[in-house]
């Protein structure tokens, strides 16, 4: 059976995830103490005793779910997993598929993600950004709300997350317009979404400038399974390719229904969560639902995907 590996982006995060995989592996401590030795302080404990609002601070939040993801991952090659056929990761996620896929080395990876979130949340100050999601509106429709309702600001889609959930982005009051007018124009429901950065639209393009500058610093290597990038859905092997697509991500949309639909169009039967929480296996059921999906968030979902993908578990 084909199958595929996705890791998530920021919104997975709570206080505490992955604690009891690190009670039962000692593998996830020593990921969380190697992230540690990068940043110059105990992830570990922030990410299991908080406080929340010091977690969710975005250049906190994007090296704890990376971490989060590749430790899960190693403990799924220890326990004996098999390789996916192919990867892809909602976001930050891309950077956590990059890492397992062999691309990117961890280490250089928490540190461009931690100066990644810092140039996002200084790009836009405090207050003046927003997200919003917006339910059971057709595509075409809402891009045009959010073209009249821009009324000389930035709004538009960021992420394309299952058929009829659009997530948009851009300047507070433009974003209350368009969930105002989506939801006059027959929108089941808006809603604002509690995150202080824009990301993946046009108000991320300093921050992506000076990401363009960080990833120059670092070597990626010819990754040993393939990774659907954000921006176009493909996969990338040249080096500079894969930092121009990470580039762009900021500022572009996330494209997370086309990444569905392609791997299934590649003969993926399942798909695999690998990190703290469900969002994605929700909005995968929601996209396809022919494709499995599953979790692995703690042992007991660890060894039933296992079994589901190699036909036998460990206890």
């Amino acid at each position: 059976m084909s199958f595929a590996f996705v890791f998530p982006g920021q919104g997975s995060q709570t206080v505490g995830m992955l604690s009891e995989l690190a009670e039962k592996y000692p593998q996830v401590l020593a990921t969380y103490q190697n992230a540690s030795e990068v940043l110059g302080f105990d992830l570990w404990e922030m990410t299991r005793n908080g406080p929340e609002e010091v977690l969710n601070m975005t250049a906190n939040t994007q090296p704890a779910l990376l971490t989060a993801g590749v430790s899960t991952w190693r403990l799924w090659q220890e326990e004996g997993g098999p390789s996916p056929a192919i990867m892809a990761g909602h976001s930050l996620g891309e950077y956590t598929a990059l890492v397992c896929s062999g691309v990117m080395k961890f280490e250089d990876a928490v540190s461009v993600v931690a100066d990644r979130g810092r140039y996002m949340q200084e790009a836009v100050p405090e207050g003046m950004g927003s997200m919003a999601a917006i339910l059971g509106m057709d595509n075409e429709k809402l891009d045009a709300i959010c073209e009249e309702m821009a009324q000389g600001q930035i709004v538009s889609a960021a992420n394309f997350n299952s058929e009829g959930q659009v997530v948009i982005a851009g300047h507070k009051e433009a974003v209350n317009r368009v969930v105002e007018a989506a939801t006059s124009a027959g929108a089941k429901r808006s809603v604002v979404l509690p995150v202080s950065v824009p990301s993946h639209c046009a108000l991320m393009r300093d921050a992506a400038d000076r990401l363009a500058n960080r990833l120059a610093s670092i070597e990626l290597s010819l990754g040993d399974i393939p990774v659907l990038h954000n921006v176009d859905v493909t996969a990338k092997t040249e080096p500079e390719a894969i930092k121009q697509a990470l580039v762009a991500q900021l500022y572009m949309p996330v494209r997370w229904v086309e990444i569905v639909q392609a791997m299934a169009a590649q003969g993926v039967q399942q798909i695999i969560e690998c990190g703290p929480g469900k969002v994605l296996c929700g909005l995968i059921k929601r996209i396809d639902r022919n494709l499995g999906a599953l979790p692995i968030l703690d042992p007991d979902t660890l060894q039933k995907t296992l079994a589901s993908v190699t036909g036998e578990g460990k206890n």
